[in-house]
């Protein structure tokens, strides 16, 4: 299988891919190529991977319309005696730190749709529909470029729930694309009239995108807020420790946001661990710095029997977003 990441992180990629027990053998920007996960059920849990290719079939060519040729004969061998009703989802992707790839995908992409055309055009009609949201399994035709004369295809592909998202001008920080990506790993988003707890919200982020969409926000952070979330009415600013802040008796929110710069171990023990023991929330999204030890080590001590991810949440989802820096997101589900 082809299994892409974040750019930079393709050894921390392949180390969590052997712990699955995947030979790797060979990595690029922004991809690993191993064996099939050797589970029995599903996909493991896994933090870094974005996408899995499975069962990718190898595509060369000294030029855009043979490797489009090349695509398209394999797409049509793939499809034989396949009846296609309905839209599928046709993702091109290559790392964009390889200079000038992103516009030779583009060009492939544009002739192997005209090729598609001349040869099924009903099929290529239905194709292009949009690529499924969260974590979950998907058929249609995937392809990532490794290279200008080289690529992958798939017919079927396993989404992990990272996926770029659109910046907001009003937003105060990047970090508010975090949470919006977020919002596709517990399958679920804020609504109208829902409480959000923010604890270390400036600049305002994430109070501001759970705000926009008509939640009653308490963003706690000593720092000030900016842009789209100073003085937005359904934002209630309160300048207090994040670590000390606690709800009153009858004021459990929907979610808990926590994005703090601080060690993860005391997030974790301080914060996560408080919160859920007390039932002060039902829903979670924290970032968790990756701190001094080695982050699949930090993995492990999260999905551990002793964490209180484990004992007290359900649902729970580590991630390395495309979003992350040298971090984690997790989100879940406080259990009643």
């Amino acid at each position: 299988m082809l299994v892409t990441c974040q750019y930079g992180y393709e050894a921390l990629l392949a180390r969590e891919l052997e712990r699955a027990e995947c030979t790797v053998s060979e990595r690029g920007h922004g991809w690993v190529l191993a064996s099939e996960l050797q589970a029995t059920e599903g996909v493991p849990d896994l933090a870094f991977p974005h996408r899995l290719l499975r069962e990718p079939r190898e595509i060369r060519g000294d030029s855009v319309n043979s490797l489009a040729r090349a695509i398209l004969e394999g797409f049509l061998e793939s499809i034989s005696g396949e009846r296609i009703e309905e839209r599928w989802p046709l993702l091109w992707s290559c790392s964009p730190e390889v200079t000038g790839l992103g516009k030779r995908a583009s060009s492939v992409e544009d002739a192997f749709a005209e090729q598609l055309r001349r040869r099924l055009a009903r099929v290529a009609r239905l194709g292009g529909g949009e690529v499924p949201r969260g974590v979950r399994p998907a058929r249609g035709l995937f392809v990532h470029f490794t290279d200008f004369g080289r690529a992958f295809m798939s017919r079927e592909t396993f989404l992990n729930g990272q996926r770029r998202m659109a910046d907001d001008p009003a937003a105060p920080s990047r970090s508010f694309l975090k949470v919006e990506e977020a919002y596709g790993l517990i399958g679920c988003e804020p609504k109208q009239g829902e409480l959000v707890i923010d604890l270390g919200a400036a600049p305002g982020g994430w109070s501001y995108s759970a705000a926009k969409r008509g939640a009653r926000v308490v963003a706690i952070d000593n720092g000030p807020l900016k842009e789209g979330a100073l003085g937005h009415p359904g934002i209630t600013h309160v300048r207090e420790d994040a670590f000390r802040f606690e709800p009153g008796p009858e004021s459990r929110a929907d979610w808990l946001f926590c994005d703090l710069v601080e060690e993860p171990h005391h997030v974790m023990r301080d914060i996560v661990g408080r919160w859920l023991q007390h039932g002060w929330c039902r829903r979670f999204v924290v970032n968790l710095k990756f701190g001094r030890v080695d982050p699949l080590e930090q993995l492990d001590e999260l999905r551990s029997e002793g964490s209180p991810l484990a004992r007290l949440a359900s649902d729970v989802r580590v991630r390395h977003l495309y979003h992350d820096r040298e971090e984690f997101t997790v989100v879940g589900r406080v259990r009643n």
